[in-house]
């Protein structure tokens, strides 16, 4: 299974849909949205698989973002969200809230954790946790996203 995880759209939607077309390209078959997704535009570009989409800090009209996302039948966690895919124990958010990013890597209930904000690309290895930041689709250079695949959590980035 292959998981696209994307971050920080902040409502730009040529962005957004430059990484749509990679996503399709690159096969994907969820994606996960960390944060600041900003305009149910954005939302509805995901439409070609399962999306669940946490919210940022800059995501100021939550209401109006969760009705969008359900009415695209995808899947809001509102600010933290789990899942399993392929036998992986997996947790989003944005992680503006350092301790809450804190509490999802300790104690290894998530073999994986993604996570945006710092629109900087990052992975990093804590105990049996991975933990993966796309890097931004906006307010980066280059933009980036990531691909995993699961359930080996091989991890590529992918500039734009």
């Amino acid at each position: 299974m292959r998981l696209g995880v994307v971050s920080d759209s902040h409502g730009h939607v040529d962005n957004t849909r430059a990484a749509v077309e990679r996503l399709k390209s690159l096969a994907v078959d969820h994606v996960l949205h960390c944060g600041d997704v900003g305009t149910a535009e954005v939302v509805q570009l995901f439409s070609p698989w399962p999306t669940g989409f946490v919210f940022g800090n800059c995501d100021y009209d939550r209401a109006g973002l969760a009705a969008a996302i359900e009415a695209a039948g995808q899947t809001c966690y509102g600010e933290f969200g789990a899942l399993q895919l392929a036998d992986k124990r997996i947790a989003i958010l944005h992680s503006d809230d350092r301790r809450r990013f804190e509490a999802a890597i300790a104690g290894g209930r998530f073999d994986l954790v993604c996570y945006g904000h710092t629109h900087e690309a990052a992975l990093q290895q804590h105990g049996g946790t991975l933990t993966l930041n796309p890097g931004a689709l906006y307010r980066a250079n280059p933009h980036t996203l990531a691909v995993v695949d699961l359930p080996e959590l091989e991890v590529d980035f992918v500039s734009l």
